[in-house]
């Protein structure tokens, strides 16, 4: 039997499906330092390369209506596409991601503020392309430096991966303290047995 592919949900779609009481499980797979800056209250964090690595074991908790959210919509859809392969369907993604979500002034939690992943691929990005045209003045084949970052972002935007925001994505800026698949996975049985314990 083959499954549709993921339905997207919009914003208020979504938070009515939360207001109404309905067992949605919100998995917001951006990176912790992310997370921590604003995420949808109730939303569980599970980091993209995380979810990946441990797929099966969040698979085996994930039995409600799993909604998958992410800054824009990009590393939902790569999770959906982790998670459908390891036989879980239903699932949806978060139409427009958190910059959607803030964007129809739904609730958030919000912490100290972090760059998001993608502002920070910019950054990288940039300087290295920068510093590598100023540098191969003096050193000529600095040029091709830059050249190969220009490759690698014209790769990413083909493949809709990007191995820099992979790489980042692991830095201790990124990384939150409960970011391991055991404290997760605790988390989502003790939420699963407190709503079996109200129903």
């Amino acid at each position: 039997m083959t499954e549709s592919p993921a339905v997207t949900v919009d914003p208020n779609s979504l938070h009515e499906s939360i207001e109404s009481g309905k067992n949605v499980r919100i998995i917001d797979v951006r990176t912790p330092g992310e997370f921590e800056s604003v995420h949808i209250p109730g939303a569980y964090n599970v980091p993209l390369d995380l979810l990946r690595e441990h797929r099966d074991e969040f698979c085996a908790h994930l039995d409600e209506h799993v909604v998958l959210v992410c800054r824009s919509g990009q590393r939902a859809g790569q999770a959906e596409q982790t998670l459908r392969e390891a036989g879980l369907f239903n699932l949806h993604i978060l139409g427009g991601g958190m910059l959607a979500w803030e964007s129809a002034g739904l609730p958030i939690n919000r912490g100290a503020e972090r760059w998001d992943l993608e502002r920070q691929v910019r950054l990288v990005a940039g300087s290295l392309v920068l510093s590598s045209v100023l540098g191969s003045l003096a050193v000529p084949k600095l040029k091709w430096l830059a050249a190969g970052i220009g490759g690698g972002l014209t790769f990413a935007a083909l493949s809709n991966a990007c191995a820099m925001g992979m790489l980042l994505s692991r830095l201790p800026y990124n990384r939150g303290a409960s970011c391991d698949a055991r404290s997760i996975v605790a988390q989502l049985v003790e939420s699963k047995t407190e709503r079996a314990g109200r129903n």
